[in-house]
């Protein structure tokens, strides 16, 4: 515990660090930003003051030359400062970005450890062949409850087929026998048929007599 509120504290006071050297910078970088505007003006002054007195007062102008001539060196000196402090504002942001940058790794890399310190791949394994063998199970008391529930007997399959052909091998016995019981000399249907004419003419004529007999009697 001790040592996450250090790190935390190392984290707050190393950003203020940081942004306060950089506020500091700025600061400074606007005050030399002042100090060149005011040197640029002594420099347009002391120019003008030359061209003035450059045909009338030549010590005058040598002065005012003299003069800018320092002010030039005093604004290239803080050209050099500006350069500096401005290098040490893009290191110090550079820095400081590198630094979130990796204190956002370093999170990244705890919360990692922490979503794996209860795993390994051993664990892992074992999880994905218990899942497995859970679905199996599944699978065969799906496949256990779909299948019709018989009578507490399984069918024979192989009994099913000699049975089948017996019947088969039985109806073949009995249209064989059934074609030997027939007549060689059967005579043909149309052959037949006179027969069966002669025979029904017979009850034709009964009728015919038992009409005119029933006629006479009503005559009567």
């Amino acid at each position: 515990m001790s040592s996450w509120l250090n790190w935390v504290g190392g984290k707050r006071e190393n950003k203020s660090t940081a942004k306060d050297a950089i506020i500091g910078l700025r600061e400074q970088l606007h005050l030399l930003t002042k100090k060149e505007e005011h040197l640029l003006s002594k420099i347009d002054e002391e120019q003008r003051k030359a061209k003035a007195n450059v045909t009338t007062n030549k010590r005058a102008a040598q002065a005012a030359l003299r003069q800018k001539k320092m002010y030039e060196t005093e604004l290239d000196r803080l050209a050099g400062n500006r350069m500096t402090l401005e290098t040490q504002v893009n290191t110090i942001e550079n820095a400081n970005m590198n630094l979130e940058t990796m204190r956002a790794m370093q999170r990244g890399s705890a919360a990692l450890q922490a979503i794996h310190k209860n795993m390994d791949i051993d664990k892992v394994d074992n999880t994905m062949d218990s899942i497995r063998e859970q679905m199996t199970l599944s699978n065969e008391i799906s496949e256990a409850i779909s299948n019709p529930v018989g009578m507490g007997t399984e069918l024979d399959e192989d009994e099913l087929k000699n049975e089948l052909q017996e019947l088969e091998q039985a109806e073949l016995n009995e249209r064989l026998v059934g074609a030997d019981a027939v007549p060689a000399h059967t005579l043909p249907i149309s052959t037949a048929t006179p027969s069966r004419a002669s025979h029904a003419a017979p009850s034709t004529q009964d009728e015919d007599e038992e009409l005119r007999a029933l006629q006479a009697e009503l005559a009567m």
